[in-house]
């Protein structure tokens, strides 16, 4: 059983640390392998490189989970629910869905059928994306407060961050070894493996275990079904308008993509007056599935649109780096036994570095000053790469600017989760935290797939250059976000 009543960090139970620190690995297991280490593949199977730049789509997937994260906080999965309760219930679920998804991810090299590769992709993108909704509410419901979330959060990201870079760098130790296939079947044991200490935390509703296990795998096995069924409908239907408007490997659509990225914005400005206007009763007896997102605008107005706009920017340099920054290594001429030594101890002693500094910091220090830092870390390891591509081929040069990303990384991104984790409502958290998270990546995504576009127009310095300038720019927004405040909400009905 995972649990345990010792108090560290500041009253914190060791076992809840390390449940968090579980389920932070479980969902940063797959996330390489959709995003990074396929653009390396896919650039090592012969495709080229806006193709691989439109792959970063994928990863838009997980910024539009606030359509369905408000199922988490009302819904459980038949079998798992009655047992763990409904945030558990989709934890299980989606750890069979990330062990189901890698294992076929794996099985479409050498990426003969591009659309099979982005489906199966996608699926995998869908389930981590659920996992990580259902801890994320568990989480803020366990644990309000900022001294509360700073070592919960140091803990999800340390367990999530050492699953990402481990499996990322073991992924391209064993594809060099014994090829990609094998190289993807590794992990997606390793996350069947991972479903079973999950399965045997602490009872939350009645019944038997060994029951609702076995309901809850049948009733796992429909919802993958029937969600690999929708997303195969939505994806052909992309890609059919992505035919007519003739969208290939040719095609510049940056412009495209800004007039979509700042659309919602506009939207959501014009909707806010009319939002405020709304009594507190009204926004807590309105629908359940837009209450969430009401209750936000409600509380904060225009200040809102403010707030989307500065976690839009905050992460943006890291999202586009990360898109290209494997296909760029291996362009310089590094092997991927040399890549996947870097982003091994380097790369995972660097990210902890980072986590548990800024965990710590954003526990202790104001927000304005540890979110400054944070963007500041994140330029400069945007900044290593141009350094990189000076340099000739030298492991201590991969080493030192793969340490400065990972810890830029490491850092921004505890004190950016804690930020956003003080500022939901924790009425609606898991939705709320939903929000604000997906759309913290919806521009930085939606930009990521004219990252090859741009990199094969103006080089890999301007791109990795455009990248840590754009890190930074989030300070620029940071004195009017520090100054935002809440209305106070009224609590549902």
């Amino acid at each position: 059983m995972i649990g345990g009543d010792t108090q560290i960090a500041r009253g914190v139970p060791a076992g809840r640390l390390a449940l968090f620190a579980l389920l932070g690995m479980c969902a940063g297991l797959p996330f390489y392998l959709f995003s990074t280490i396929l653009s390396l593949r896919l650039a090592q199977n012969g495709v080229v490189l806006t193709i691989i730049g439109f792959f970063a789509w994928v990863s838009l997937l997980p910024t539009f989970k606030f359509l369905w994260a408000p199922v988490v906080d009302r819904v459980g999965v038949p079998g798992f629910a009655r047992f763990y309760g409904r945030r558990r219930s989709w934890i299980l679920a989606s750890q069979l869905g990330i062990a189901v998804s890698i294992a076929a991810l794996a099985l479409t090299h050498p990426d003969a059928s591009l659309p099979l590769t982005a489906f199966c992709a996608l699926n995998l993108a869908f389930w981590t994306t659920m996992l990580e909704i259902a801890a994320d509410g568990w989480r803020i419901e366990l644990a309000p407060g900022a001294a509360a979330q700073g070592p919960i959060v140091a803990a999800n990201i340390w367990g999530y961050r050492t699953a990402m870079v481990a499996a990322g760098s073991g992924v391209l130790l064993i594809a060099a070894a014994s090829g990609w296939v094998v190289a993807y079947l590794v992990p997606a044991a390793i996350a069947l493996a991972a479903f079973v200490p999950l399965a045997l935390t602490a009872r939350e509703g009645d019944g038997n275990r060994g029951a609702a296990l076995a309901v809850g795998v049948a009733a796992t096995a429909m919802l993958l079904a029937g969600i690999a069924l929708l997303i195969g409908i939505v994806g052909a239907a992309m890609l059919g308008i992505a035919d007519a408007f003739g969208i290939g490997a040719a095609s510049n659509v940056t412009p495209w993509l800004l007039g979509v990225a700042l659309a919602p914005f506009a939207i959501m400005a014009a909707a806010v007056p009319a939002i405020r206007r709304r009594s507190a009763e009204r926004i807590a007896a309105s629908a359940a599935p837009v209450r969430p997102y009401l209750d936000f605008f409600w509380r904060y107005g225009f200040a809102a649109v403010v707030l989307l706009a500065f976690v839009s920017l905050y992460r943006m340099g890291d999202v586009l780096a990360l898109t290209l920054s494997k296909p760029f290594v291996a362009s310089l001429g590094y092997s991927l036994r040399a890549i996947g030594v870097a982003d091994g101890i380097v790369a995972l002693a660097s990210s902890m570095a980072g986590v548990a500094a800024g965990g710590l910091l954003a526990a202790r220090w104001p927000a304005g000053r540890t979110l400054a830092i944070g963007a500041l870390l994140a330029g400069i390891g945007n900044f290593a790469f141009v350094w990189l591509g000076s340099q000739g081929l030298s492991s201590p040069a991969l080493w030192l600017a793969t340490a400065a990303d990972q810890f830029g990384n490491g850092f921004a991104g505890a004190v950016f989760v804690v930020y956003l984790s003080l500022i939901v409502n924790p009425v609606h958290a898991a939705s709320q935290y939903a929000f604000l998270s997906g759309f913290a990546f919806l521009l930085p995504r939606l930009l990521a797939g004219g990252a090859g576009s741009f990199a094969a127009t103006h080089g890999y310095p301007a791109f990795f250059t455009m990248a840590g300038v754009l890190s930074l720019a989030a300070v620029l927004l940071l004195p009017l976000v520090l100054s935002a405040r809440p209305r106070e909400a009224v609590p549902c009905r």
